[in-house]
């Protein structure tokens, strides 16, 4: 008994070695293409939601709105004096401290009664700076109308802005400022989370093969047929019986599971700034590239000419000099790509010709109009 009892411990301990083993061995599997189900899809219904609303800032040190400059501001200071029991209808309002300004925030999902959230401050006159100015109470309002927020407080500004006689100095963007916290939310957004017999996930990216591999991820985990792929861009999750008492414990376990998830070869094209960005499952036929432009310099560079010391009858005068330069790219060469080949030597050759980004566009776009670039080229 004790030879049997030894051994079916030496076999349990050796089973739990090999399963530690081949738990080690999964997570040791190389996870620079495999990425966290959070970080590539959203639940649907947890959601911000975008807040505004229109003020004014206070208590300036002369680099309000100028009223006369801004009807708006005016309108908006007598209002507010109005409510406060002054009347300064007809008369002359001649305030530097006050800027009209528009509010924003973001209201996170499930906000409660009650809790503070940051805001942003633009101004809409023509202010020069918010520095030192105090918000006063502003409603911030939702899509629908509705108030949901209430902000209020002391602008914190990271620009500033100082001018002279001659000379002035503007650093950041003294007209646009924060308020930490500077908003209580007053009206919470009805979502039961609680009740929801299923949880739809809403891809960032939507494709077909990675709306799959997250059904699949999810069955793998939670049993058959507890996911399934509606759309490129939607998962459908029905919640196990066993889980619906807790569904955040269930969304936490499901979020952390590990997709790869895919993407179509795209090459994306900034004219603007000439930048381009490649997807790595972009591939090229066999091409040949060769680049090179006809630059003719024309450089001018006028000599004086004067007669001689003590020369009778001589003139000063201007003589043109013209050089020109021809290059006609002899140093540029022919480059022949294979079939098949890789982002990286794709770029490598590229960089071999000496092509800067702007030619490298110019390449590009000629390769995918000879039908030899296998991606989808975007230009932003």
């Amino acid at each position: 008994m004790t030879t049997d009892s030894t051994f079916r411990r030496l076999v349990r301990t050796a089973a739990r070695a090999a399963a530690g083993l081949a738990l080690a061995a999964a997570l040791a599997l190389p996870a620079a293409a495999q990425s966290r189900l959070k970080d590539i899809a959203d639940v649907e219904g947890v959601r911000d939601n975008m807040l505004v609303g229109y003020g004014l800032v206070v208590g300036l040190n002369g680099t309000g709105d100028t009223i006369n400059n801004s009807p708006m501001t005016e309108q908006s200071l007598i209002g507010m004096l109005e409510r406060m029991g002054v009347n300064v209808r007809g008369q002359t309002l001649r305030s530097k401290n006050v800027a009209a300004v528009m509010v924003t925030a973001t209201l996170p999902p499930f906000a409660t009664q009650g809790t503070r959230i940051d805001v942003s401050v633009g101004t809409l006159g023509d202010s020069k700076s918010l520095l030192g100015g105090t918000l006063l109470v502003t409603p911030l309002m939702g899509a629908d109308g509705e108030v949901y927020a209430v902000a209020q407080g002391a602008v914190a500004v990271a620009g500033f802005s100082a001018q002279g006689a001659a000379a002035s100095v503007t650093r950041g963007v003294p007209t646009a400022g924060r308020i930490a916290g500077g908003a209580i939310v007053e009206r919470e957004i009805a979502f039961d989370l609680a009740e929801m017999p299923y949880v739809r996930l809403a891809l960032r990216n939507p494709d077909f093969t990675t709306a799959m591999r997250v059904s699949e991820a999810i069955n793998g985990g939670f049993g058959a047929n507890t996911a399934r792929a509606t759309d490129p861009a939607s998962v459908m999750v029905a919640v196990p019986a066993a889980r619906r008492a807790d569904l955040v414990g269930f969304i936490r376990d499901m979020e952390q599971l590990r997709v790869t998830p895919d993407q179509p070869a795209r090459v994306v094209i900034d004219e603007a700034s000439g930048v381009i960005v490649m997807g790595e499952n972009v591939r090229i036929s066999t091409v040949a590239i060769a680049q090179g432009n006809l630059t003719i310099r024309i450089t001018e560079t006028p000599q004086v000419s004067q007669p001689g010391p003590l020369s009778q009858g001589g003139q000063t005068v201007v003589v043109p000099r013209t050089q020109i330069e021809v290059d006609e790219g002899a140093d540029k060469k022919l480059a022949v790509l294979p079939a098949g080949v890789s982002l990286q030597e794709l770029v490598q050759s590229l960089n071999a010709l000496g092509i800067g980004p702007r030619d490298m566009i110019s390449i590009l776009q000629s390769i995918k109009a000879a039908g030899a670039l296998q991606a989808e080229i975007e230009v932003m």
